[in-house]
C-alpha cells in the first residue's frame, strides 16, 4: 500500500465517521496526507486529520480521533491504529499491505514514480543559454544538469514541457568575438576587451581553412565573416559538448530572429498599448517602477538602438504567444539584480509575474583539486569549462554532483571525492545499490530463484524490520518526485536516493538474504525478497533516470 493509498483509506474512515454521526460532509477535505513519523516506532504512518477537522465540526480532537481509529482498524491493510497526544493517528500496516508495494513498483516499471500532479501546466523551461563566445563554464554546467533533470521531473508530473535554449547572435559581445578571432587570424594579440584562450586560435584557424578568402579582405569585411563563422563554429561545439553531457534542447532560440522578424517592435507596440512606454530624452522607456523595479529601463536608445532588455522583452512575449502559460528561466548567480526588472516586465504585458514568470538564481560552483580551487582550464584559458569537468570526473559524477544540492547554495566540488570508488563518493554510493540488485537478480537466476507469477507473490512474509524499512522508503519515491518537480529542485531526488533507498537497502541485504545458502531449497521468502530485491533496482534506476545518470548493473 502506497502513502497515497493509505490516505485515501483514512480519507474514507473520515467519510463513514461523518456519515455516522451526522456530520457535514463539506468540512471534509478533497484529499489528505500521511507521513513517516520520525520515530518509527511510532508507527508506519501517522494522520493529523483529526486535529485539522475538530474545530470545523465542533468534536474534540482525541474524540474525533478515537473514531477514526475505530473504523480505520477495520479497513484491509492495517493492522492497527494509536492514538497520541491530541490526536495523532499513528497507523500500522500489516505484511500483507506493505508487501504488495513491492509488486506494484515491478509491475509499474519505467512509470513507478509518475504522476500527473501538474497536468494541464504548460511551462517553457530555458537553461544554460551560454553566449557563443566560448565553451560552456562550470556555471553553466551546473545549469545544464540542473535544468535537464528539473524538465524530466516535470514531464514525469505530467506537464507539457519546452526546453529552450537562448542563442544570442547578436550584439556587443559578438562584435568582441569577432575581433578576437580576427586578431588571432593575423597573429595579433587579442582586443582589450576581446576573449582569449587557445580555443580563439583554433576557431580562426578554422574559419580560415572554410573560408580562405578572408586572407585577402579588408578588416571589416574579414571581420563579418569571423561573425558568422565563427559564432556557428563556436555554437556546434557547444550543442556537441552539452549532447555528449547527455542534454539536448527542444529549441534553439537565436536572438537574431526576434531583430529580423520585428517582434522587437510587436513587443514595443504590445507595451505601448498596455500604456506603460514613455519618451524621454529621444529614447523610448518602460515604465517598470509602477511594479517594483528600482528604475524605468529603456527600450531603445535615443540613437535608434535596441537595448538587450528590448530583446529579453521581445523574447518573452514570443514565449507567451507561443502558448507557454509559464516561462520558467535559469540565471547564474550574477544576474540576482535581473529578477525586479524581468517581473516588472511580465506585468506591464498584463501577466501575472508570480503565476507566469519564474527566474531560478544559480550559484557558484568551485572544481577543487588537492583541496584548492582550479582556476585556469587548459584551453579557456579564463575559466573551467564543461569539458574540463568531464574529464575530471566524468558524465555522471558531473551531472549526479551539480544536480545534488540546492541550486541557490554554492558548491565545491572534490574531484578525489568524486572519482573515489567508494561509499562515501555519494553516485557511487547510489550507483553501487543499482549494480548490486541487478547482481542480485542475475545470481538468483543462475540458482533457479525467479520471482514467479504475481499471483504467487507471498507479500506477508516480507515481516522483518528492514524490510518494512525499505518498503516505506520506496514508497515515497512518488511523493519525492512530486515535492522535487513542484518545488523546482531536483536535489531532493538524489537525497532521496542516498539517505532512503541505499541506505535502506544496504541494511536489508545485510540482515535479510534474498539467495538460498548452498543447497537449501528456494522457498516463498527467497523469492518474496527478490521481488523486493528488483523493486529497489526499479527505484534507483527510475530515480538516476530523473538526474540524467546512468544505473549500471555491473561496477
Amino acid at each position: 500500500m502506497t502513502p497515497a493509498e493509505l490516505a485515501s483509506v483514512v480519507l474514507a474512515a473520515a467519510h463513514a465517521v461523518f456519515d455516522q454521526r451526522g456530520l457535514d460532509r463539506a468540512a471534509l477535505p478533497a484529499s489528505t496526507v500521511v507521513e513517516r513519523p520520525r520515530n518509527p516506532e511510532h508507527g508506519d504512518y501517522a494522520s493529523t486529520l483529526a486535529l485539522q477537522l475538530s474545530k470545523k465540526v465542533g468534536v474534540p480532537p482525541r474524540e474525533l480521533a478515537t473514531a477514526l481509529a475505530d473504523e480505520l482498524g477495520r479497513a484491509a491493510g492495517v493492522k492497527s491504529v494509536e492514538i497520541a497526544g491530541p490526536g495523532f493517528l499513528n497507523i500500522r500496516l500489516d505484511a500483507a499491505a506493505a508487501g504488495q508495494l513491492a509488486r506494484m513498483i515491478v509491475e509499474a516499471g519505467s512509470e513507478y514514480g509518475h504522476s500527473d500532479r501538474l497536468a494541464g501546466e504548460k511551462i517553457n523551461l530555458e537553461f544554460v543559454s551560454a553566449n557563443p563566445t566560448g565553451p560552456v563554464h562550470i556555471g553553466g554546467v551546473r545549469w545544464a544538469a540542473v535544468g535537464d533533470a528539473l524538465s524530466r521531473l516535470l514531464r514525469a508530473t505530467g506537464a507539457q514541457v519546452g526546453t529552450e535554449y537562448y542563442f544570442n547572435d547578436a550584439g556587443s559581445q559578438i562584435d568582441r568575438f569577432a575581433r578576437s578571432l580576427l586578431a588571432a587570424a593575423k597573429g595579433e594579440p587579442a582586443p582589450e576587451d576581446g576573449y582569449g584562450g587557445a580555443y580563439i586560435a583554433e576557431i580562426a584557424s578554422e574559419v580560415q581553412a572554410r573560408r580562405p578568402e578572408v586572407r585577402s579582405l579588408d578588416d571589416d569585411a574579414a571581420q563579418e565573416i569571423f561573425r558568422v563563422e565563427g559564432v556557428a563554429l563556436m555554437f556546434d561545439e557547444i550543442r556537441s559538448s552539452l549532447r555528449d553531457f547527455g542534454v539536448e534542447f527542444d529549441t534553439y532560440f537565436n536572438e537574431k530572429d526576434l531583430h529580423d522578424r520585428g517582434e522587437l517592435d510587436l513587443a514595443l507596440a504590445r507595451l505601448r498599448q498596455q500604456g506603460h512606454l514613455y519618451e524621454s530624452e529621444g529614447a523610448t522607456w518602460l515604465r517598470t517602477t509602477e511594479f517594483g523595479d528600482d528604475k524605468d529601463r529603456v527600450l531603445r536608445k535615443s540613437n535608434g538602438e535596441w537595448t538587450y532588455f528590448a530583446a529579453d522583452c521581445a523574447y518573452y512575449l514570443d514565449k507567451r504567444e507561443r502558448g507557454f502559460e509559464r516561462v520558467v528561466i535559469m540565471l547564474g548567480a550574477d544576474h540576482h539584480g535581473y529578477i525586479g526588472r524581468m517581473k516588472a516586465m511580465s506585468a506591464c504585458f498584463g501577466d501575472d509575474p508570480e503565476r507566469n514568470l519564474e527566474i531560478l538564481i544559480g550559484q557558484l560552483v568551485n572544481l577543487l583539486r588537492d583541496g584548492a580551487p582550479m582556476r585556469m582550464s587548459k584551453r579557456a584559458g579564463t575559466v573551467i569549462t564543461l569539458e574540463d569537468l568531464v574529464e575530471a570526473i566524468g558524465v555522471d559524477a558531473a551531472r549526479y554532483a551539480l544536480a545534488r544540492y540546492s541550486s541557490d547554495s554554492p558548491i565545491d566540488i572534490d574531484i578525489e571525492l568524486w572519482t573515489r570508488a567508494t561509499r562515501d563518493n555519494p553516485v557511487y554510493y547510489v550507483q553501487y545499490v543499482a549494480a548490486r540488485t541487478a547482481g542480485v537478480a542475475r545470481n538468483a537466476a543462475e540458482v533457479g530463484l525467479v520471482p514467479g507469477d504475481a499471483e504467487a507473490f507471498r507479500p506477508e512474509l516480507l515481516d522483518h524490520e528492514k524490510e518494512n524499512e525499505l518498503l516505506k522508503a520506496l514508497a515515497e519515491f512518488p511523493a519525492v518526485v512530486a515535492t522535487a518537480a513542484e518545488l523546482r529542485e531536483p536535489h531532493r531526488v538524489a537525497r532521496y536516493l542516498e539517505e532512503n533507498v541505499a541506505a535502506s537497502y544496504h541494511r536489508f541485504y545485510d540482515n535479510c538474504r534474498v539467495l538460498p545458502l548452498g543447497d537449501e531449497e528456494v522457498t516463498d521468502l527467497h523469492r518474496a525478497r527478490l521481488w523486493l530485491n528488483n523493486a529497489t533496482r526499479t527505484v534507483i534506476a527510475n530515480g538516476l533516470h530523473l538526474l540524467g545518470v546512468s544505473a549500471p548493473e555491473r561496477m
